[in-house]
């Protein structure tokens, strides 16, 4: 069905809130979770919309009936007329920044989302030649070299947890993401998450994974009065900054109404064409997403939801 694929990296800058309605707990407004993993997640569907509305500001031109943006994401109107021929997939989380005794914070993953992430360079012909490590229990792999700058007597402090030294390396693993995650590999936060990134056990990402969120109290204003509407507080649920999460992004050959293609039809779009145009801005004339930030999610007009969105080409 797709003939291009691209993986994506999502880099969150400020905290991300999309959504998963209501819930019944402390949070009122709960971020989206994957079912099975309660690891953070970004809808597809969501990321789509998003790229849509980016598109429709930046190409206007081609937000026209016909127009770039019609065959590649669909009509507006009349969906069923044809559909489109970008598809994006769910975002699953790589890495969350978890405060950490020294350092400020590190990049914590674990052998599960790694394991992912190296799945999906697969499906997209990416490179990954690292090794997904085996990370015991109450213990966290480091790179070789960050045994100073990370450790206290031997142990990382991660918030009130304090976690051993596990076997291994996984510098390689932080140098792949970061030259892959950041335009410039001396960037201070390629740089960082180089010598920063720690691999945790699976049940002890979990943990993190599901309560290292940042959670915002919020109280509405009565407008008569100008003061807190009784009843009115509510808690807000966001990815926090730094999270970097990923994804596919698929093509195929541009699609269209069924029985509307003349002899004389200007040829379709091609799946590679497709993926060039969104990401680099190739045969636009306008720059393309790749390395711009991407607004995602609600609160927009409180700063939530910038990402920094990094596509991985073929054999990238």
């Amino acid at each position: 069905m797709f003939q291009a694929n691209r993986l994506v990296f999502y880099y969150a800058v400020t905290p991300v809130h999309m959504g998963a309605g209501s819930a019944i707990g402390a949070i009122d407004n709960p971020i989206q979770r994957e079912v099975h993993t309660q690891h953070p997640a970004l809808a597809g569907s969501g990321l789509k919309g998003a790229l849509r509305h980016h598109f429709n500001r930046a190409w206007p031109e081609e937000g026209k009936s016909g127009g770039l943006i019609a065959r590649i994401f669909g009509p507006e109107t009349n969906a069923s007329d044809y559909a489109g021929a970008l598809s994006l997939s769910d975002g699953q989380l790589v890495a969350l920044p978890v405060r950490s005794f020294k350092g400020a914070y590190v990049y914590a993953t674990s052998p599960l989302a790694l394991a992912r992430v190296k799945r999906l360079a697969g499906l997209a012909a990416v490179e990954a030649q690292w090794r997904v490590p085996e990370v015991p229990d109450g213990q966290a792999q480091i790179g070789a070299e960050s045994v100073v700058s990370l450790l206290a007597k031997d142990r990382l402090v991660l918030e009130s947890f304090e976690l051993g030294r596990a076997d291994g390396d996984c510098a390689p693993i932080g140098d792949w993401l970061a030259r892959r995650v950041f335009d410039d590999p001396e960037d201070f936060f390629a740089k960082k998450l180089k010598s920063d990134l720690v691999v945790l056990n699976d049940t002890d990402f979990s943990h993190f994974a599901r309560h290292a969120m940042v959670v915002e109290p919020h109280v509405r204003i009565d407008d008569e009065s100008g003061t807190a509407d009784d009843g009115g507080l509510f808690y807000t649920e966001n990815l926090p900054p730094e999270t970097v999460m990923v994804g596919l992004a698929q093509a195929s050959v541009a699609r269209f109404k069924k029985d509307s293609r003349k002899d004389d039809s200007p040829p379709l779009l091609q799946a590679e064409r497709i993926l060039n145009a969104v990401f680099e801005g190739v045969g636009t004339d306008r720059p393309g997403i790749a390395g711009k930030p991407l607004q995602v999610g609600g609160d927009a007009t409180t700063g939530r939801g910038l990402v920094l969105v990094r596509p991985v080409g073929q054999g990238g």
